[in-house]
């Protein structure tokens, strides 16, 4: 899993990163509110560790933001604030879980591996509109300044993601887990042949949008000049 912990507490940063790393876990740091903010919209993160008591924008703030923009992934609040409502109002502002300062870290492995095993609601189906572009995920149909053209539900799923997440890097992991589903056997080439596909379709209804190669991580839908 990629994990972005935001945390203003250096040494427990590099404590957890450890732990991280041995179970195979990837992680980015980030030790305030507005840098987590800025890491969260720049990357797609399969988990999201999150201290409320933070410098400048604090968790409860951040959380409610990463929601209101549509990010969905898993928000594991880690707090000294053990008290009932601050557990609430944690939930309530958008986190999944709430552990507790001082924790063990075999207590944080193994909400980690509970939250990813939850099944990750994505928002679908309804009409886009951005950048000129119209896409109607229910009918798979494209709408853009030149004309319009038909889809087929793979390309329509793949190309609502990246309207959902436009401008942020979307690693290939999870455009094939949420394209394909994450147990499917599926190459990866496959991705690679849709993208190839979703780019002529830009193409074909005159947008000048383009789906962008984020060299061994995966791709960013971008607005045209």
């Amino acid at each position: 899993m990629h994990i972005l912990m935001v945390e203003d507490d250096a040494d427990l940063c590099s404590a957890v990163e450890i732990h991280l790393k041995k179970v195979g876990h990837t992680a980015d740091m980030a030790h305030d509110g507005e840098d987590g903010l800025h890491f969260a919209l720049q990357n797609a993160y399969d988990l999201i560790l999150l201290d409320r008591m933070l410098p400048g924008m604090d968790g409860l703030e951040l959380v409610s933001r990463l929601r209101k923009a549509g990010i969905t992934a898993p928000v594991l609040m880690v707090t000294a604030l053990d008290g009932v409502s601050d557990r609430v109002d944690g939930l309530d502002a958008g986190a999944d879980d709430y552990l507790t300062k001082p924790f063990a870290a075999e207590e944080l492995l193994a909400r980690i591996r509970a939250l990813a095993r939850r099944p990750v609601q994505w928002e679908q189906g309804g009409v886009l509109s951005r950048w000129g572009l119209e896409l109607d995920a229910k009918l798979c149909t494209l709408l853009g300044p030149g004309g319009s053209c038909s889809l087929s539900k793979r390309e329509s799923r793949l190309l609502e993601i990246f309207l959902r997440n436009a401008g942020q890097t979307m690693t290939r992991e999870l455009l094939l887990a949420r394209v394909w589903g994450p147990d499917a056997p599926v190459e990866e080439g496959n991705l690679d042949n849709y993208i190839h596909f979703l780019r002529r379709r830009l193409s074909a209804v005159g947008s000048g949008a383009r789906i962008v190669t984020v060299r061994g991580v995966g791709y960013r839908l971008e607005e045209g000049a």
